[in-house]
């Protein structure tokens, strides 16, 4: 028995002594994986619960409840407010806190209603010193990680779901919208609609690995940029009015499908594409995709 079935066949025995379990389920390769082998292992004993929120792509819900159906385990869609909270819409290092904190708070009372004894999530054996503010939550709702207890690591969960059918075995990484808004900028929902339908126009053009990371701008006016000379200031007004706000769309794809953006013409009708969006500029970053490039500033920032 391979390395990985060993690790499967500990998985189910660990879903099998929770006697029933809600999977935090999201649509994504981890979430979709444990969703369908406890529902294999504890069938109706097992629900999976997808939190519908502005920051899952509108797409990434039907799919996912596509998908729940066609395995024919249960899934429940719940509403969660983190854009109510001022913690979350700041957008610190540890948004994810936040935003899982939101969930496990909703969940528990279902698991507590509805007899459930545990709560799992997707983390897995790959995720172990990631920075993951998210596992913090998870903890103080004595939340549970299956697959990482197992050892699962995400290349063997690709892998096993391959076997298993499923058609997330190769879908890419795809982590919350939010994510694509810089630490410190507020994340809001107009911004998440402008991201969701920015990166639609990308896969609609063929590309796979896709994240449309938004920035702001701050442009002055012209009576700051055309300020007659102040001797207070020194040439600008002493108290500059206020900045109008612009953004700008940096597109990472994977190394490998950036040659196909640069090809027939392709460059030109996304620019264009996400010009009417809302973006002033767009520009593509030529180091391509990178799991946790949001992160980088932190390692620079670091002392």
């Amino acid at each position: 028995m391979s390395e990985a079935k060993q690790k499967y066949e500990r998985l189910k025995t660990l879903l099998k002594s929770y006697g029933s379990c809600v999977v935090a389920y999201s649509g994504g390769v981890d979430s979709v994986f444990l969703a369908r082998v406890a529902h294999e292992v504890l069938g109706d004993r097992a629900l999976a619960a997808i939190a519908d929120s502005p920051s899952l792509p509108r797409r990434e819900l039907a799919e996912a409840l596509d998908l729940a159906s066609k395995f024919g385990f249960p899934v429940r869609v719940i509403k969660t407010q983190e854009f109510d909270n001022d913690h979350y819409t700041a957008n610190p290092a540890n948004r994810c806190y936040f935003c899982k904190h939101e969930l496990f708070e909703e969940l528990t009372p279902l698991a507590k209603a509805e007899n459930f004894a545990v709560i799992a999530y997707g983390e897995n054996a790959s995720d172990v010193g990631d920075f993951r503010p998210g596992a913090q939550a998870a903890a103080e709702f004595a939340v549970r990680a299956p697959l990482k207890e197992a050892g699962l690591t995400k290349a063997e969960i690709r892998e096993l779901s391959a076997q298993l059918g499923l058609p997330t075995a190769d879908k890419p990484q795809m982590a919350c919208l939010s994510s694509r808004v810089p630490y410190g900028e507020m994340v809001t929902p107009e911004k998440l609609r402008m991201i969701e339908r920015a990166e639609y126009v990308l896969r609609d053009l063929g590309f796979h690995d896709v994240r449309v990371r938004h920035h702001e701008m701050k442009v002055t006016s012209n009576q700051w940029q055309g300020a007659s000379s102040n001797p207070v200031s020194g040439g600008v007004p002493a108290t500059p009015p206020a900045a109008r706000v612009t953004h700008f769309a940096r597109i990472e794809l994977a190394p490998s499908e950036i040659p196909a953006l640069l090809a027939n013409g392709k460059v030109a009708t996304v620019a264009e594409e996400l010009r009417k969006i809302g973006y002033t500029h767009v520009t593509l970053d030529l180091q391509g995709y990178r799991r946790g490039s949001a992160n980088e500033i932190l390692a620079k920032s670091a002392p």
